[in-house]
């Protein structure tokens, strides 16, 4: 299965991302094999830096640490995706600034709703990051569920029990991009969680 030719944005109506940048998992996969799925924010400033771009790109780099970085031996995304990981973006464009509106997060989580449907295996979901947890939730609110991740700071609700449809949620900090290698605390709790998530299957 091509993700890339199973969902898309059509008429792009977000205001405050780089439509120019939008990008969906572009990899052949088997959506069987696959058991996590790991959600960070917004597709990169840069195309070559996304996770599925040739060589070795900025996502590729920081979330192959973090897995390394939570005991799993692997070295490239091909590795992480014969862990059973499949990587995507919450966002399926780039930020125009720091912040995303709710707005466009819940526009945008419809997207995210479509690709997390084309994965029936999945038991684990890594929620990378406020906005992964604000697509999620806005997933779970049109579902008519309740919230999957409780409002909060995510060290205080961290290490909790949250499930979504039958898969086990883990609120997270962002490992995609420059700021991985600059906070420590974080860095260890994102192995913690990707760890524990590993432990899972």
């Amino acid at each position: 299965m091509r993700v890339d030719k199973c969902i898309q944005c059509v008429d792009f109506p977000c205001e405050d991302v780089k439509h120019e940048n939008y990008i969906v998992p572009d990899i052949e996969v088997n959506p069987e094999d696959l058991s996590i799925i790991m959600i960070s924010e917004a597709a990169p400033p840069d195309p070559s830096d996304y996770y599925y771009a040739g060589g070795d790109p900025l996502f590729q780099q920081t979330t192959v640490q973090a897995f390394k970085d939570a005991g799993a031996e692997v070295s490239s995304m091909k590795d992480i995706l014969d862990l059973g990981v499949y990587l995507t973006t919450a966002m399926k464009c780039g930020k125009t600034g720091y912040g995303i509106k709710a707005a466009t997060i819940k526009q945008c989580s419809r997207i995210l709703q479509e690709e997390l449907a084309l994965f029936p295996n999945v038991k684990v979901l890594l929620l990378m990051g406020d906005v992964a947890i604000k697509a999620v939730n806005y997933i779970a609110k049109s579902v008519g569920e309740d919230r999957v991740i409780p409002a909060g700071s995510t060290y205080k609700i961290r290490g909790q029990d949250y499930y979504f449809r039958g898969m086990r949620a883990f609120p997270s900090y962002l490992q995609a991009g420059p700021s991985f290698f600059i906070e420590k605390s974080k860095r260890r709790m994102i192995a913690e969680d990707i760890a524990e998530a590993l432990s899972l299957l």
